[in-house]
């Protein structure tokens, strides 16, 4: 499973997914193995009040859509962030706090809820 996460610079996950500076993306394997690590300077938070919503969600969608995001794990997102990625049919988990490479092995194992 490929998982798409923010991360803060100390490591851990972040609480705002569309105001995210560096995003993660990690591939886990059904048994929860972090096999591939990516940390991508996004600069959402730096672009987010500069153009439309429209815009900032297209930005984000075509991130995702390059690297195959099958699941979102973040602090928080907004209803209208939820919804589109609900619409792509990327599973969004909220509320995740913790070590982010810890955190991408727990909802990245197969049969892991969020």
């Amino acid at each position: 499973m490929i998982i798409a996460m923010p991360v803060t610079p100390d490591g851990r996950v972040g609480d705002g997914w569309g105001r995210a500076h560096t995003v993660a993306i990690a591939e886990v394997t059904p048994a929860g193995e972090v096999v591939r690590w990516e940390e991508f300077e996004v600069k959402w938070d730096e672009s987010h009040d500069l153009s439309g919503e429209g815009q900032h969600h297209a930005r984000i969608a075509r991130f995702l859509m390059d690297h195959h995001v099958e699941r979102v794990v973040t602090g928080h997102m907004g209803e209208g962030m939820a919804h589109m990625l609900g619409r792509m049919n990327i599973h969004v988990v909220l509320g995740v706090h913790g070590v982010a490479r810890d955190m991408a092995g727990q909802f990245g194992r197969t049969g892991s809820v969020g």
